[in-house]
This record gives structure tokens, sequence and C-alpha cells, in this order.
């Protein structure tokens, strides 16, 4: 089903889908192409609330989630913007309209992951960072030839956030802490293969999807099974186009690097693949401008969430980012890379080896 534009300078465009039995599909569209649909405070006010009216709303069957354009279906948070609040005077916000910021993003992760009726997530192209987190939470996640997921937050002095405690906690052997320390891309078959997609199936049938979906009967049926029928009728006819997974084929060796007493170990030995060339060599290199505290923030991080449920790790998560904002790392990191563009930050510490535990154990404190 093609759209038309509506209501197009909007941020999030809210539509409906009618379906052959009169109900509805809901639909939420990301709207800031040229921004790579990166999500603002003002997206997470607008989506927030209408996802709870669908909840309410007896005649919605199911919430689909896209994003306009072809390049991105969210490239994270907004975090120019939220650089821009904390450090220019004529703002005025400091560091509150940060802290809102992943307050009200935490909240809305947790109202997707429990949401009580189907949520299909179109992750095609770039899905990083506050991406993910809301396609993490989706019961019906979609990946495309073109997706490519990563959490690169340790490149500006930040962590894996959104629910990363919880569900790099929940891959395969110890690829989710590998995943969250090198922010290391992956593509549709390596999502498949840690957790974070349900479903690969082609872009082009995308059309077809919504028509099968618009086309049933969802009168005394059960939703999920509804989508999940529908799903997988269009994946089988996409297997040909489903690339090899990097993540998979390199299963042992992510293992093996992985395999430390310390974190310093760890990122040595990790470190030592990035020499060669192929697809290791590239995931690895980019702890070597990392930001140390980065590191080790995901590191303890990831131990500390074991156990927890998810509203305990997005708790966890949210101390661990107000700290993040005040502490002078995070904005440090979006000079250099986004700001500025220098792409050479001055981290409190240049080497993992010089850090003192405290400071790390300073951003897990209320």
């Amino acid at each position: 089903m093609s759209h038309q534009p509506v209501n197009s300078h909007q941020p999030i465009v809210f539509e409906e889908w009618k379906t052959a039995d009169g109900a509805m599909i809901a639909v939420a569209r990301l709207n800031t192409p040229k921004a790579l649909n990166s999500l603002s405070l003002e997206m997470i006010r607008q989506l927030t609330p209408q996802l709870k009216r669908w909840a309410e709303d007896d005649n919605v069957r199911a919430v689909w989630i896209e994003a306009e354009g072809d390049r991105a279906f969210c490239a994270g948070g907004d975090i120019v913007a939220l650089y821009r609040s904390m450090t220019e005077p004529q703002s005025g916000s400091g560091a509150s309209e940060g802290i809102a910021f992943f307050t009200e993003e935490y909240e809305m992760d947790y109202l997707i992951h429990s949401f009580p009726k189907p949520v299909v997530c179109w992750g095609h192209g770039i899905v990083m960072g506050g991406g993910i987190g809301i396609m993490a939470g989706a019961s019906h996640r979609v990946v495309t030839e073109a997706s490519k997921l990563a959490m690169p937050e340790s490149s500006i002095g930040l962590y894996p956030d959104v629910a990363a405690g919880w569900f790099l906690n929940r891959t395969p052997g110890r690829t989710g802490l590998f995943l969250g320390l090198t922010g290391a891309r992956m593509n549709a078959a390596d999502a498949l293969f840690v957790g974070l997609a349900d479903r690969f199936i082609k872009h082009d049938l995308k059309a077809a999807v919504v028509a099968d979906l618009t086309a049933h009967n969802w009168q005394g049926k059960d939703a999920f099974a509804v989508v999940g029928s529908v799903l997988r009728q269009h994946e089988n006819q996409s297997t040909d186009a489903l690339p090899e997974s990097p993540v998979r084929t390199h299963f042992d060796e992510i293992n093996r690097v992985t395999d430390a007493d310390s974190l310093t170990e760890m990122v040595a030995q990790m470190m030592e693949l990035s020499n060669g060339e192929g697809w290791l060599a590239k995931a690895t290199r980019p702890l070597e401008a990392a930001s140390p505290t980065s590191l080790a923030l995901c590191w303890q991080h990831l131990r500390n969430c074991r156990l927890d449920s998810l509203s305990e790790v997005l708790d966890k998560e949210l101390t661990l980012s107000k700290n993040c904002l005040s502490k002078g790392e995070f904005v440090e990191g979006v000079r250099a890379l986004l700001i500025d563009k220098d792409k050479q930050p001055r981290w409190r510490y240049a080497s993992l080896a010089e850090m003192d535990s405290e400071w790390i154990d300073s951003f897990f404190e209320n």
C-alpha cells in the first residue's frame, strides 16, 4: 500500500489503515528523513500518548511502526539537540532536557515492550541506538536487505542503553558484549542470529505485506497469529536475498576474544584483531578511539543486569544516563564526533589501565 504524506511537516505522522472487517491497523511513521529519523524529545512526546490511546482502542488490531525515506528507520537519539541544550547558554535548560529525554525515551521503550497488541516494526535501513530501542520492544521485528543495526554509543562517551542491559544479555554466547563494546554494524542476518529481529522480508514486498494485513478479517482471531502468519508467508518469498551473517560466521572467534578475566585484557585481545582484514578487523577497529569510560560502563552494566527484569534494567540505565549527562564524557564525545568533527576527543582517561575504579562506580550511584 502506498501512502500519501499527511501533515508532512510533523516529525511523526499517524495514520489508520482500514481492515476488511472495518477495524484498523494503526500506523506511526517517523518523518525526519533528512536527520535519518533521529529521535527527538518532541517525537517521543507525540508517540507515547498515541501508543497509549491505541492500546485502549478496541478497534485497533495492531500497530505498525515505520519510517519515511529509504536510508534509515532511526539512526538513534537526536544527540546534537541534547548537546546544544546542555552547552548553549541561551537554551537555558542545562541537563534538564537531557534528563527528560532519557526518562521519557525509556518509558516509551517499556511501553512498546509491554504493548498488549501486535507491534510490527519495519526496520529498513539504519537502525541504531534509540532506533533499536524502539525496534527491540516490538512483537514482530522485520529487517530487510538494507538493514544496518548497531549500538555505537562508546564512540561518543555514552554506553549501550535503551534496554541494552536486557537485550544484549540475551544474545548467543558473548556476542552481546562484543557488539556493545565495539559498536559493530550488523546486517539483517546478524540481527536474526543475535535475537534483535524476527523476520527477514525484502523491502519491495512491504506493500504486499500491508495489503495482506488489511485484507484480513481479524474478528475473533488471535491478532498475534494473524500478523505472524502474514509475515512468515512473505519471509518465505525473501530467502534468496538474505545475506550471510558475519556474527554467526565468526561466533567462535568472538567468544574467544571476549573470554578474559578483566576488561583491559579483553579489549587487548579484541584489538589484536583490528590489524587484520575482513569483518572482525573492521568491527574491532573503533575500540581504539572509543571512550575508555564508555567501555568500562558497558562491561559493568551488562554484568550488573544479567538477572534483572526489563524494568530494573531501564531504572539502572536512567541512573547511568543522568550521570553521563553531568560528568562531561558524553558532551566531549558529541563535540569531537558531531559538532567540531575533529575526531580528537579529550577523554578523561586515555586508557583503561589509567582509569580510577571510583570514577566508574560513581556513574552507578543515584
